[in-house]
């Protein structure tokens, strides 16, 4: 087989249908239910859905809009809605395996928002902060450079006949696939790091990481959101990158803790990454508004530890020179675990209303815009007003957010006397 058609045969939507199949969905072409309920389709569990009603988005709830343009027939000025349309028009199916539907739905979850936003507070306030800066800063170079491949390449997400489980992420283009970046780098980083400075078995720590590829990878063919192609680019590339990324992120943390103008380094590069972002044209996509979320985290993270080292709070300058034992939490540090985990992500989430409600407005009188036009105006490359202002707020509250996690609130931890004692000798 010649490669263009080895290319073509991993690209193929049948192959994502076939994988669905032997995974226990069950697609449905003639069965009575379908002759009797032409219009319908299956839903997830089975049943009979309500059919589809062909509606216009100014005839539905402004809540409803962007599942609505997902569905609704393609206009001519949007030209990429059309594969979205498509693959919207999903075959009858059945989940016949309860058990791959809810691990797959687990495994996809391991690379999203709701994800992060628990697993990067929890690893810095209960286990290792200097681990978790190196992998959260190559967690975003991985995430920047997938995302900016995404709209560079502009490959839809596989069509018809897959149906497509999930639709969040109908709206971004499909080449490479990002969940299968974030599946190697998060995992692999943390198994590689912590090598460097806990004493545990490493088959121990290779294999969570394999099994956690493994399944966020399976999940996106699954789901039918991701080609076999899309995910071995992703896997390919991350892979790849890390070979570079590794001694250069563990090189440059050091560095910018230390350094005593790195902020404005920091900063600088993060905005620069932001207005370059390289945003298509033909059609708007979220994902540059997300790549600035993971961005403006880094840098908020990169700056809280700055202010932790600059400010005298670090007890020991220097890293440990080699691996030491993994201490065992005792009930007392237990409940401190747990004070500490829910204490701060109610903040955290108090942060993230306040500071997007503050930030959105700043950006609006900035610019002289009223906010609720600008909110209810529609996401378009061309409406240049709310690019900037959606994206000065996503940075500023995020930026924000990195920095109470790394810097406030184990001061404030530390206040109460819930503190991680180790937190302070971690660079």
């Amino acid at each position: 087989m010649s490669s263009s058609n080895l290319i073509e045969y991993l690209k193929s939507p049948q192959l994502v249908v076939q994988f669905q199949e032997y995974f226990g969905i069950k697609y449905i072409n003639n069965t009575e239910d379908v002759k009797r309920s032409p219009n319908r389709k299956l839903s997830q569990n089975g049943t009979i859905a309500k059919p589809i009603p062909n509606t216009s988005p100014s005839s539905s709830s402004s809540s409803n809009i962007e599942e609505q343009a997902l569905l609704s027939e393609s206009s001519s000025t949007e030209s990429h809605n059309s594969a979205v349309n498509a693959a919207k028009k999903d075959l009858p199916y059945r989940i016949e395996n309860k058990f791959w539907y809810y691990l797959f739905l687990f495994g996809t979850e391991l690379g999203d928002e709701i994800f992060y936003a628990s697993f990067i507070p929890f690893w810095f306030w209960n286990v290792d902060s200097a681990v978790g800066r190196r992998v959260i800063f190559l967690w975003s170079i991985v995430m920047y450079i997938g995302q900016s491949l995404k709209d560079i390449i502009r490959w839809p997400r596989p069509g018809r006949p897959v149906s497509q489980l999930q639709t969040r992420w109908a709206l971004e283009y499909g080449m490479p696939s990002t969940h299968a970046m974030v599946a190697v780098s998060i995992p692999f980083s943390v198994f590689i790091f912590t090598q460097q400075r806990y004493l545990y078995p490493a088959y121990v720590g290779l294999s969570i990481s394999i099994v956690w590829c493994t399944i966020v990878c399976l999940s996106r063919i699954y789901l039918g959101m991701h080609s076999v192609l899309d995910v071995l680019a992703g896997l390919i590339l991350t892979f790849s990158l890390m070979i570079i990324l590794i001694p250069l992120v563990d090189y440059l943390d050091f560095f910018i803790v230390t350094s005593l103008f790195s902020p404005i380094f920091v900063i600088c590069i993060s905005i620069l990454l932001v207005y370059f972002y390289p945003q298509p044209r033909e059609k708007w996509t979220p994902t540059r508004g997300d790549t600035t979320m993971t961005i403006s985290v880094c840098a908020g993270l990169q700056i809280g530890a700055w202010l932790t080292y600059q400010l005298g709070d670090v007890l020991h300058a220097n890293p440990p020179l080699e691996p030491h034992a993994i201490i065992w939490p005792t009930y007392q540090m237990i409940g401190h675990l747990l004070l500490r985990t829910v204490f701060g992500m109610c903040c955290i989430m108090a942060t993230r209303a306040i500071g997007k409600s503050i930030t959105y407005a700043m950006a609006c009188a900035a610019l002289g815009k009223d906010k609720n036009e600008v909110r209810n105006s529609p996401s378009s490359f061309q409406n240049k007003i709310k690019t900037i202002v959606e994206l000065s707020h996503t940075y500023l509250t995020y930026g924000l957010i990195g920095i109470n996690t790394h810097y406030l609130l184990p001061h404030v931890f530390k206040l109460i006397g819930i503190g991680r004692p180790d937190f302070y000798t971690e660079i």
